[in-house]
């Protein structure tokens, strides 16, 4: 039976129900190529935006190949946030395939990019293709903030009535940057710099080596893809010996086999898991980039202490 209190009650509530409804309804559709930019993109946008992430947590986006849901969620959005830099070399056919007539942003555009580790370029069927740039430029908190206002900027053209929002919210995390770029350098400040050698099962953490002075040796180049022959283990295993590397570790793309012979071989400790192209999933200790960067300096920082 309805009471008149529930009946009041229920009127009550509808409005509130309304008001969620249509918020969703009016969220900008946008679409992130991989979880590391998502993320970056929820920051901006808050519950402005509605954002579908392509390649998703522990995903690798090297090998990544689309789907039919992917050119679906294109062609539906208002906004299209790539990386640049050769990262995705899928997306170009991908975005043709789809009809999107999304605008597209180019994040890395304000980077200043390091060059890939011998001009790496891959030729594989999906259309992966680095070409002489490093496009891992995120590692690097300085150019998370580059990133940060190119998202602003694309979000605003797309939505101008929320132009003031976007740029509020992103000068808001811009702040929240600088305080987790000092707090990264404070715990790898800590390390002796003659103690900061490690190695990585890819060469995705230049950006990160130039700015926080750790020197890394990686078993791939910069694509995960390229799996290490056994002369190039030999080589390496060498090189941990001769530079005296004090730490190991393993990233959530990559498959962790060689790491543990290398180990095994050398005597090096494992120092634990690195993020390096995606974020965890949302029980993970990396489920957001701020969250992703200070575990990755926390991993390092402490397998060094220890090493």
């Amino acid at each position: 039976m309805i009471t008149r209190r529930s009946a009041v009650s229920a009127l009550l509530a509808t409005p509130v129900l309304v008001s969620r409804v249509s918020a969703q309804a009016a969220a900008l559709p946008v679409v992130a190529t991989f979880s590391i930019l998502g993320d970056l993109v929820r920051q901006v946008g808050g519950d402005r935006v509605a954002v579908t992430s392509l390649v998703g947590p522990d995903g690798d986006a090297h090998s990544y190949s689309p789907t039919p849901a992917d050119a679906r969620a294109l062609a539906a959005a208002r906004v299209i946030f790539a990386n640049g830099l050769g990262f995705e070399g899928w997306m170009t056919r991908l975005v043709r395939s789809s009809g999107s007539r999304a605008q597209q942003v180019t994040v890395s555009s304000g980077v200043t990019p390091l060059k890939a580790e011998g001009g790496h370029s891959h030729g594989h069927g999906h259309g992966h293709s680095h070409g002489a740039n490093d496009p891992h430029a995120w590692q690097d908190v300085a150019n998370a903030k580059l990133y940060v206002k190119a998202i602003a900027d694309g979000l605003a053209a797309a939505d101008a009535a929320n132009a003031g929002a976007y740029a509020a919210r992103a000068q808001a995390y811009t702040a929240e940057l600088d305080v987790l770029d000092k707090e990264i350098r404070a715990r790898i400040g800590a390390v002796p710099r003659d103690q900061r050698r490690i190695l990585t099962t890819h060469d995705a953490f230049a950006y990160f080596a130039r700015a926080y002075e750790v020197d890394f040796l990686a078993l791939r180049g910069v694509s995960s893809e390229a799996e290490p022959s056994p002369r190039e283990i030999g080589a390496v295993i060498r090189q941990i010996r001769d530079r005296k590397v004090r730490a190991l570790f393993m990233e959530n793309i990559s498959d962790p086999r060689a790491i543990q012979r290398i180990a095994a071989e050398t005597g090096a400790r494992i120092g634990g898991k690195l993020y390096s192209d995606a974020l965890s999933p949302a029980d993970g200790p990396a489920a957001t980039y701020a969250a992703m960067m200070r575990h990755n300096a926390g991993q390092i920082a402490g397998a060094l202490v220890q090493g």
